[in-house]
């Protein structure tokens, strides 16, 4: 590494960059995504309870078997909403762990481009401290020449 060139991977390391922003990005949009499904999970699950409750309550009221019809009609479709919904967290939270992956994966390679950097960095510092100690041992020989 010279002074005038720089990190010659430094575009390398720029994209690694770049990704790793994606990546987050990605991985914060499934997050999302898994966090309103769950939501939804949630709601529809309390909307279940609370018809549950209602039918409870009114069982010896209901005076008509197309009454009874309805609610069994609704429960049914309200489990498999559920069902369905579930089914939809289990799949966005196998997105989000590989989403997860993937951004771990990316953190990984540009953290080994930048301690690469770092030791060339070092590298040429010590290269130049050596250099400019060689060039004053020499200026001092010759200093003590002339003398």
């Amino acid at each position: 590494m010279s002074s005038k060139k720089g990190f010659e991977l430094h575009q390398v390391l720029n994209y690694r960059t770049d990704l790793e922003r994606l990546r987050k990005q990605e991985f914060a949009a499934a997050r999302q995504d898994l966090d309103q499904a769950s939501d939804k999970l949630e709601q529809q699950r309390n909307e279940a309870a609370t018809l549950a409750r209602d039918f409870a309550e009114r069982n010896g009221q209901l005076n008509s078997v197309v009454e009874l019809q309805l609610y069994a009609d609704f429960f049914t479709r309200k489990r498999e909403e559920i069902k369905q919904q579930q089914e939809r967290v289990t799949a966005l939270d196998r997105i989000l762990e590989d989403r997860r992956d993937d951004l771990v994966q990316a953190t990984k390679d540009k953290k080994v481009l930048e301690a690469l950097k770092v030791k060339k960095m070092q590298a040429f510092r010590q290269e130049m401290q050596r250099k400019e100690r060689d060039f004053l041992d020499e200026t001092a020989v010759q200093k003590k020449g002339r003398d």
